[in-house]
């Protein structure tokens, strides 16, 4: 059985602990807030073990507890501080959110030190496991729609229909030094955004070759923002057509998306060689629009037909106990992280030149960086 520690215990900890929750592989043993009692506000309400030990300090509960796992929920310029002193402590299996650093060179100290240690490093990533984009990345490989040729992804961002976060539990993100990306910070594109760029770089499977970017400003937020990239040309693939991708993330300031979560949703469109699929909403799905057939989660046209997928669990926080279940399996050993270290610097680095881009108005090359 593997003995759990969670650091930071904020509003994501409810989504993160799910999947934790009556598994007999694993027992959480401890937690971590600088608030003590917010800790103890989340053992009550997820009913979990009294006998569980509380920490105000994380480095104070890593020197104490003997851990397999710690799940680290901390704004961004904690991340790398917090793995390196994980591995240092030889704990097994180290889980961050995302994005995984504020820089290339933390991530190369983050790996560094988990490959010295033999910790297995995962960058934890929801959104591919829930399981209609599951079920499209395999509509995908089977070559069902084609060559894949163009990616379009976009994410819309309400101000009212879900959870009712604190004002000061997102404060540290409009603090550019804690979250990160550009000078003024980049609480969307390296935030939110990260999910829609891990995304675009997962369904071509591809290495990019340029980026180019364009955000505006509201109210702190580097947006609206446009993203758009190129994959490397590779001759062993022969691609009927150059695949390119687009990120969009619009603001929608009088808008309400009801949600049990953030109101924020997700639309992605693929276009391949013989066919267009759309996926139909990520973190509301489940709402009133899933049961629309026109918003199916999956929508295909092909063969001058349409076709739609519905039968799925449409509950958001499916994708976050899939992922921690995988998670488990590869502490197992019968599977490998959906983001390593090395996985997630590549995203990190697409992030990284968008951000770039936006600021000197010139396309990007990956290579570059």
């Amino acid at each position: 059985m593997f003995k759990i520690g969670f650091i930071g215990t904020g509003v994501i900890f409810d989504l993160n602990v799910l999947g934790y929750l009556n598994n007999l592989d694993v027992k959480i043993i401890c937690l971590c807030n600088r608030t003590v009692e917010k800790a103890i506000e989340k053992i009550k309400k997820f009913h979990l073990d009294n006998n569980i030990k509380i920490y105000s300090d994380y480095k104070e509960m890593l020197d104490k507890e003997q851990l397999d796992i710690v799940e680290i929920l901390l704004p961004h310029h904690l991340h790398a501080e917090a793995t390196i002193y994980a591995a240092s402590k030889g704990i097994k299996g180290i889980s961050v959110q995302k994005p995984m650093a504020m820089t290339l060179k933390e991530c190369d100290q983050m790996i560094a030190a988990c490959e010295k240690s033999g910790s297995i490093l995962s960058i934890y990533e929801n959104f591919v496991f829930a399981p209609h984009i599951k079920k499209a990345k395999e509509i995908i490989e089977n070559d069902y729609i084609g060559d894949v040729s163009s990616i379009r992804i976009k994410t819309a961002m309400a101000t009212t229909g879900g959870w009712d976060v604190p004002e000061n539990a997102n404060k540290w993100r409009l603090d550019p030094k804690q979250v990160g990306g550009s000078a003024k910070g980049s609480p969307v594109l390296l935030d939110n955004g990260w999910h829609a760029f891990n995304l675009g770089w997962w369904f071509f499977s591809e290495p990019i070759e340029k980026v180019f970017a364009w955000t505006g400003s509201y109210k702190g937020l580097d947006a609206p923002a446009f993203v758009m990239w190129k994959c490397k040309y590779q001759k062993k693939h022969k691609h009927i057509i150059p695949q390119y991708g687009n990120l969009e993330f619009s603001l929608m300031p009088e808008m309400k998306i009801p949600s049990q979560y953030y109101p924020t949703d997700e639309f992605i469109e693929i276009i391949g060689s013989r066919g267009l699929m759309k996926i139909n909403q990520g973190t509301s799905i489940g709402n009133a629009m899933t049961d629309s057939e026109i918003f199916a989660p999956i929508v295909i046209y092909r063969d001058g037909k349409i076709e739609t997928y519905s039968d799925f669990n449409n509950d958001w926080n499916q994708s976050f106990i899939n992922a921690t279940r995988h998670f488990i399996e590869v502490m197992k050993g019968n599977a490998d992280p959906i983001l390593s270290g090395k996985n997630a610097r590549y995203v990190l680095m697409f992030c990284l030149a968008a951000i770039k881009s936006a600021e000197i108005n010139e396309e990007i090359l990956l290579d570059t960086l």
